[in-house]
């Protein structure tokens, strides 16, 4: 799957052209299964809540455009990476020309970039918010989101060795098959090692450094709150004051929704990478085993989870489905106005226990 086949031990045309074995059929079952539920339920769920947001695409805040935009992400994985290897699986055979093989294994990988490069921006964007939220205070708001553009920007330019790569070749006499075709056997390694570092390690990195500072600012401010609040605790609280602690509630639900968000994309691609590499660095690997394909499989289960995830956080699940059939929802709006003052409100709550000094 994504930048190779599930079955790896045909990763390179030297390997591929040394027979045309037949597949395990019960583990093929097991895949198409597996893969038909997973595009069924991913389709379903990124593009209800996509309509959702594209209906309030006015009213959106700047977290709900990331997450916008990571719907997007996940739909291009759905259709571009779990439906093309479906119909693999179904056909055992790549059906198509070379420009569709190119173009499927482009998309695919542009799939994988997207949806991390969004959260890596997202999670950036949060810790400017919270740890600088004085330059985000000041900041205008922009026809295009910088962040989101960069991404996608960086997906479909990181994604183009694919083009290359990948070309329909004949795999036994009569049998093309779309493959890669590296140089044995630092290749296949410099390849995988070099997407894992791009797409999964150093974006895991960058996004673990700022939602440590995150946090670490988050409990600095509760602390500074908390003992600003004990000291006046005999005094009525203005409404200034009752404001920023409203805020605050939903500034930790962004920041907890950020991290779940996190921690499901890390759950579901180490397993994926870790595979991956063991493959091409172990020439050992058990590569035909169900359990090495399940896990690769089981990666694209993420673009199932962020809709879930946004959905469980939003705290109104019944009336985010029931949205795609209504136009007005005031509790929507209200939402959206409340997340949308979070900068400002957490402004001046800095501000007033600087001044409380």
């Amino acid at each position: 799957m994504a930048w190779f086949n599930v079955n790896i031990s045909n990763i390179t045309l030297e390997s591929a052209l040394s027979g045309d074995e037949p597949r395990d059929e019960r583990l093929a079952q097991v895949e198409i299964v597996l893969l038909s539920i997973i595009f069924i339920t991913a389709g379903i769920l990124n593009f209800g809540l996509l309509l959702v947001l594209w209906k309030r695409r006015k009213q959106l805040s700047r977290m709900r455009v990331f997450v916008f935009h990571l719907c997007v992400a996940d739909l291009v994985v759905t259709f571009f990476q779990v439906c093309p290897q479906l119909m693999w699986d179904i056909t055992d055979r790549f059906i198509g020309p070379d420009i569709l093989c190119r173009t499927v294994k482009y998309l695919q990988v542009v799939g994988m970039f997207a949806s991390t490069y969004m959260i890596v921006v997202m999670t950036i964007d949060r810790y400017q918010a919270i740890c600088n939220p004085m330059v985000t205070f000041q900041r205008r708001r922009a026809r295009w989101n910088g962040p989101v553009c960069a991404a996608w920007c960086v997906s479909l330019i990181g994604s183009l060795p694919q083009v290359f790569i990948f070309s329909r070749v004949e795999v036994a006499p009569g049998v093309y098959d779309c493959w890669a075709q590296f140089i044995k056997p630092w290749g296949p390694r410099a390849y995988v090692t070099w997407t894992t570092l791009v797409i999964f390690v150093l974006p895991i990195l960058t996004v673990i450094v700022c939602q440590v500072r995150i946090c670490r600012t988050v409990h600095i401010n509760f602390h500074m709150k908390t003992h600003h609040v004990g000291e006046a605790v005999s005094k009525p609280l203005s409404s200034r004051a009752s404001s920023v602690a409203g805020v605050s509630k939903a500034r930790v639900k962004t920041v907890k929704m950020t991290v779940v968000i996190v921690l499901t994309y890390i759950i579901c691609w180490t397993p994926f990478f870790t595979v991956q590499l063991w493959s091409v660095w172990d020439v050992e690997a058990p590569t035909q085993t169900a359990t090495f394909t399940i896990l690769m499989l089981l990666a694209s289960l993420n673009s199932c989870m962020n809709p879930c995830i946004y959905l469980l956080f939003s705290g109104q699940v019944p009336k985010r489905l029931a949205a795609l059939m209504c136009v007005d929802q005031p509790d929507l709006k209200e939402s959206m106005q409340e997340e949308a003052t979070m900068v400002s409100s957490l402004y001046i709550s800095l501000k007033s226990l600087s001044d409380s000094r």
